[in-house]
């Protein structure tokens, strides 16, 4: 694969997962009164997460531990990851408003956080890191290269030092044996920092674990009779493989890793996949193309399923769990808006669920700025 960029080569700002072009377009149709970009807009601007009164609530460490430990509290965590939201919000509303409260608000919860986070903690921290980080990214690029927001040189690089030592660490460790949302997850905060940044190493990091990443979660049948295993997972024998894939033994187009877990961790991903190749397409790199026909195989397949269409039996025995969010609105507008591809399924569910919120994790107002709006 070629490198991302030449070494010597300047990223785009804002670049990460939005660029200047589909702020432009997401301003130009709220102000047109255009639906479901409005109704998209009136969502975001009446949440909690809108408030002038918003106020942060930082850590100085964030202590998030795994699955049901009652003796093991969390501390930090759901604060981190709704004040992420809340920074992301507030320079999305600043885009749209050009009101210079909401850029002050944005730089007043990043600043706080800033000030004070060192460290994560716990088993989860891979993925709280993942989550904030990769909102922390999305609303800082808005404000740092938005004229009008006014963030202090010396802040923008304390904020810079914050992703670099309180977060980077953990989302650049390898964890070829966890469940694949992680894996991406962790990459989409991964390559936002990278841009932020203008780290090309990192940035290529990134780009080099989504390409490992991808084809072992998401299945095509040219793949094999079984799926491709992620490198150092010691997947090595038939009944290790069927566990990890919580049970399935069948592999059709578009079946992902964590299908028959629930369709919310699937959908995390097919998130989470988007976010790293809509911010790769934004600096050049078209990791769309690489991974287009089995990102599309799994929308669909999840999309049909989500909606209530029957279960076969050789999926997850019959029984699925449609439990996913608002994850689609981002490829969606790839497949159709740039490339022409027909998606029914995913086009109906996306539809259907307009105008997309937030799952309160690292997905937000995305019919805003991505429903039918491919940019550049």
């Amino acid at each position: 694969m070629a490198r991302a960029l030449p070494p010597d080569a300047s990223f785009t700002h804002p670049g990460v997962l939005v660029n200047k072009t589909q702020l432009d377009v997401a301003r130009e149709n709220v102000h047109a009164g255009k639906q479901p970009w409005l109704r998209a807009y009136l969502d975001m601007r009446d949440s909690k997460y809108g408030s002038y009164k918003y106020r942060p609530e930082p850590y100085e460490s964030v202590d998030c531990p795994g699955g049901d430990q009652p003796n093991r509290p969390a501390h930090g965590c759901v604060q981190e990851r709704q004040d992420a939201i809340a920074a992301y919000t507030q320079a999305l509303l600043f885009s749209v408003t050009g009101k210079r409260q909401h850029a002050v608000k944005a730089r007043e919860i990043m600043d706080a956080w800033s000030a004070k986070i060192r460290r994560h903690t716990e088993d989860d921290a891979g993925l709280q890191t993942a989550w904030a980080g990769s909102t922390w990214t999305r609303a800082a690029e808005i404000v740092r290269h938005t004229p009008g927001a006014g963030w202090p040189q010396d802040r923008v690089a304390r904020f810079e030092g914050m992703l670099r030592n309180a977060y980077l660490p953990a989302v650049t460790r390898e964890v070829p044996d966890y469940n694949g949302n992680w894996d991406l997850a962790m990459t989409d905060a991964a390559i936002g920092i990278g841009v932020f940044t203008n780290d090309h190493r990192v940035f290529d990091r990134a780009l080099t674990r989504f390409r490992a990443r991808v084809p072992a979660y998401f299945y095509l049948e040219k793949d094999g009779r079984i799926p491709i295993a992620p490198a150092r997972a010691g997947l090595d024998d038939p009944a290790k493989l069927t566990k990890y894939w919580f049970g399935q033994t069948t592999f059709k187009d578009g079946v992902s890793q964590e299908t028959c877990r629930n369709f919310k961790h699937a959908g995390y991903s097919l998130a989470a996949a988007s976010h790293i190749a809509e911010t790769a397409w934004h600096q050049g790199v078209d990791l769309y193309g690489e991974v287009k026909d089995r990102l599309k195989a799994a929308a669909e397949l999840h999309a049909r399923y989500q909606e209530g269409e029957k279960a076969p039996a050789w999926l997850c025995g019959g029984k699925v769990d449609r439990n996913m969010g608002p994850d689609l609105e981002v490829l969606v507008n790839h497949l159709e808006g740039r490339l022409g591809e027909s998606v029914p399924a995913a086009h109906r569910l996306v539809a259907r669920h307009r105008p997309a919120g937030t799952d309160d994790l690292f997905v937000a107002w995305e019919t805003l700025t991505h429903a039918g709006n491919p940019g550049v």
